[in-house]
């Protein structure tokens, strides 16, 4: 469907040839009227018009400077030139400056209709002509950008690819920066993400030839021209209230870079959780930090001597203490990543001990085991926060709850003390001095499982962990914890963890290599 604009200095023609127009089978989308060129012009660039059908003859301003007019200002519109006899010279020049064809006055219904017909379809084939154009060159880009971001996130490109790719941009890999944008948000932040008015913003601030979209999700990476002031997106970033946070590389010369271009922009990012105010991280902001570090594991044993003792002012504390920003912007990231799971561990060993008491109630520790899925690093530290304070509170409610029952509790240590060592039930009633079956009435009633049961436990427990963190041999392992054979041992593991000892040891060990990963590298 399309516009059409009749121009003529007479009313009664200008009215005839509209009502032939709206008697024809196409029925254009509207019809505008003109009763010369100035006016026409307004119209031409107010709407959307796709086709004048223009006298040739008029005051003011003519059909022909119409045209070029029209030409000059770049509107995209087509023409049908209406003229007498006389007028064939004016409708040769006509068609000179691109008239799609003329028609004779007296115009012609049949006459008029053939003709715009034919234009008609000629707009129409080329519109679906530049559709085509337009969403084959949208594919063969996108089909670039995805090989580029396969190529930037480590799969292999031989050095013709490499030449041919990096001549379809050669000002931008003369010398270029990689950006990384982490859109400001908070959890559950309801909103659609902005990076696309970013991506937008940075066109703006770059230029189509300066910047190149290399990753929209989860967060947006660029290559942008390092001629640039590196503070120039930020700035734009800012003034137009959009919150997201900058990492920005040094600059590095051709696309051959670009994988060690990543990697470093991937490192920048993570650092950012370091410097929530820093607007815009770059490498001078990270290149003194310390490479070698040991865990504070005397302040971590203090804060977890506090479980119990609900006393939340002290615990906050002591969080506050271990994660100050002082103290955690001395280092590189790793070390704030393996604090954090030096802590998730020790909640760990903590809630195993009284798991089987709470019941419904749970910690939510699976929230804690990766930083980078909380918008900064004040968010992760008020999760932990809160998950340590439950942890305190359940451990406080279970130590009350046996407070009267030290016999229970003193039989547990012992258990706990001794699991590695042949040990029975009745063992362990005569160490409290219990009678044997009242022992294990009340062991049951008040651990939840039977003492058999609570002893594989502990001793399961132990394994997992010297599996995990030693190279022990498996058959070491089962007689550190207790076990007389390795078949009882291997056969009790099997039958509480439904795999092999080998089989888990291959497993957990692999899982700390794959907590490092940065998760936008496997979109």
């Amino acid at each position: 469907m399309i516009n059409i604009l009749v121009v003529d200095d007479q009313k009664h023609i200008r009215d005839g040839l509209q009502a032939m127009l709206r008697q024809f089978p196409q029925q254009p989308g509207h019809i505008y009227s003109a009763a010369n060129g100035l006016e026409a012009l307004e119209l031409l660039r107010a709407h959307s018009i796709q086709l004048v059908i223009t006298d040739i003859r008029m005051p003011d301003m003519d059909g022909l400077a119409l045209m070029a007019q029209s030409r000059q200002e770049g509107l995209k519109v087509d023409y049908l030139i209406i003229s007498g006899y006389s007028d064939f010279a004016y409708a040769q020049k006509a068609i000179e400056l691109g008239a799609k064809g003329y028609l004779l006055k007296p115009v012609k219904r049949e006459d008029l209709q053939v003709s715009v017909e034919h234009v008609w379809q000629e707009i129409e084939t080329h519109r679906l002509l530049t559709s085509n154009i337009e969403r084959l060159s949208q594919r063969a880009r996108e089909t670039d950008r995805k090989e580029l971001r396969m190529y930037m996130q480590g799969a292999a490109g031989d050095e013709a690819w490499i030449a041919a790719t990096e001549q379809q941009n050669p000002g931008l890999w003369r010398s270029y920066r990689l950006c990384h944008l982490r859109e400001e948000r908070w959890i559950n932040q309801p909103g659609a993400s902005s990076s696309h008015s970013i991506e937008a913003l940075a066109y703006r601030v770059y230029g189509r030839q300066g910047c190149i979209c290399l990753q929209h999700r989860p967060h947006l990476v660029l290559a942008v021209d390092a001629a640039i002031d590196p503070g120039a997106l930020p700035a734009a970033l800012s003034e137009e209230q959009i919150g997201a946070v900058t990492a920005m590389t040094d600059p590095h010369q051709g696309l051959s870079t670009l994988p060690g271009s990543y990697t470093q922009v991937l490192d920048l990012y993570r650092h950012s959780f370091l410097f929530p105010d820093t607007r815009c991280l770059l490498p001078q902001h990270i290149a003194r930090l310390e490479q070698h570090w040991e865990l504070p594991y005397e302040e971590l044993y203090a804060l977890f001597q506090l479980t119990g003792t609900s006393n939340s002012g002290r615990i906050t504390q002591g969080i506050s203490s271990l994660f100050h920003k002082e103290v955690l912007q001395r280092y590189h990231i790793r070390y704030t990543q393996q604090l954090c799971r030096a802590v998730v561990r020790m909640m760990e060993d903590y809630e195993r001990v009284i798991r089987p008491y709470l019941g419904e109630e749970a910690l939510d520790l699976e929230c804690l085991r990766n930083l980078f899925d909380y918008p900064g690093i004040r968010e992760y530290i008020q999760a932990l926060q809160q998950q340590l304070l439950r942890l305190d509170q359940f451990y406080y409610e279970y130590k009350c709850s046996y407070r009267s029952s030290q016999d229970l509790n003193e039989a547990i240590r012992f258990i706990h003390e001794n699991y590695h060592k042949p040990l029975d039930l009745a063992m362990v009633s005569n160490h409290v001095s219990l009678n044997y079956a009242y022992f294990s009435n009340q062991f049951k009633k008040n651990i939840g499982k039977g003492f058999a049961e609570y002893l594989r436990d502990v001793r399961l427990g132990k394994a997992r962990r010297l599996l995990a963190e030693t190279d022990h041999k498996i058959i070491e392992i089962a007689a550190m914890v207790g076990y007389e054979s390795y078949k009882s041992f291997t056969r009790a593991f099997r039958e509480a963890m439904d795999m092999q000892p080998t089989e888990y040891r291959l497993l957990i060990r692999r899982k700390p290599a794959s907590e490092e990963d940065y998760r936008d590298t496997v979109l």
